[in-house]
């Protein structure tokens, strides 16, 4: 039996679905185990890999090459199930960095490698009765952090969670505390989340507003609006990237030709001086937009003034 095979053996007893013992996630688990085809499962160690490191390991070791666009299926259809069956873990504390970054890195989880440096040995059986034994308990210790570290949010009298970040906790005071000072009774027909892109997104709403949506558009970090005032809030969360610049406005209209609502933009801060505070992107701003600093709510800033808050004309 070749490696591959082996590897396919191993993380079906591991108790993965079918679409996780296939020859794709074979190749990702021989990556993260460093194992090549000459090797013995003893020599398996700990490797923090990019998907991008992965499909070197395979092109180089086992001459299995994929495209570059194959990195979003190895992640989302390979790894993703890897870290939710306790079988690998996230190698990046960076909790601002979105899951489809470059730069993230995974490797097998120490319990895993204990279990698959036995495979093939007289201990096998016994440490994966072990490891099947504690593995719906290491799933749910897996689960029990991330919810433990999820930031709770209340959007349109529902409950939700947010991933934990800094990007994500701006997020969390835009709808908790701006809304309810500068956007009172407001609906959340937008939110993203870090990890999930989506995580309220109301089409039908937006498209009977006549905001014009397709895939390709991005919309700003919260969508809010206010029925009685007929008006559409665009908030851009500012934490590294992205304020309400004229090149972010005229992005937006393009998308707002059918739309007969007052706009408002915001770009919010968690700050005012830290490295990525509102000090930071001044100059980036563009007039006639407000903004919104967390650490004092009861603020706003009106760059330039025939006015002072409103819908643009």
């Amino acid at each position: 039996m070749g490696k591959l095979q082996e590897a396919k053996d191993i993380l079906k007893q591991l108790g993965m679905p079918p679409k996780q013992y296939n020859d794709r996630s074979g190749y990702v688990f021989l990556a993260l185990a460093g194992v090549k085809e000459e090797d013995s499962w003893a020599d398996a160690s700990i490797n923090s890999l990019r998907i991008v490191d992965m499909m070197e390991f395979m092109a180089k070791h086992y001459g299995k090459i994929y495209k570059p666009n194959s990195r979003e299926t190895i992640r989302k259809e390979s790894i993703h199930q890897f870290v939710d069956g306790a079988i690998a873990v996230s190698n990046d504390d960076d909790d601002e960095r979105a899951t489809n970054s470059p730069k993230y890195s995974y490797r097998l989880a120490d319990e895993t490698l204990e279990v698959i440096q036995a495979y093939g040995t007289v201990e096998w059986e016994e440490k994966l009765g072990e490891w099947l034994e504690n593995h719906e308990t290491l799933v749910k210790k897996y689960t029990q952090v991330r919810e433990i570290a999820m930031i709770p949010v209340k959007v349109n009298e529902t409950e939700l969670h947010f991933s934990p970040g800094k990007h994500n906790e701006l997020q969390k005071a835009i709808i908790e505390e701006f809304a309810p000072r500068f956007a009172k009774g407001a609906e959340v027909l937008y939110v993203g989340d870090t990890k999930k892109k989506d995580l309220i997104k109301n089409r039908k709403k937006l498209q009977e507003l006549g905001v014009l949506i397709t895939d390709h558009d991005k919309l700003p970090d919260v969508v809010l609006y206010v029925a009685e005032k007929n008006w559409l809030y665009f908030i851009e969360a500012v934490t590294s990237v992205g304020p309400i610049s004229m090149k972010r406005i005229n992005e937006i209209q393009d998308m707002l030709e059918n739309c007969n609502c007052g706009i408002v933009y915001v770009t919010a801060f968690l700050d005012m001086s830290s490295k990525n505070g509102f000090k930071k992107f001044i100059d980036q701003i563009a007039w006639e937009t407000e903004v919104w600093v967390a650490d004092a709510p009861d603020h706003l800033i009106h760059l330039n003034g025939d006015r002072f808050f409103g819908p643009r004309s």
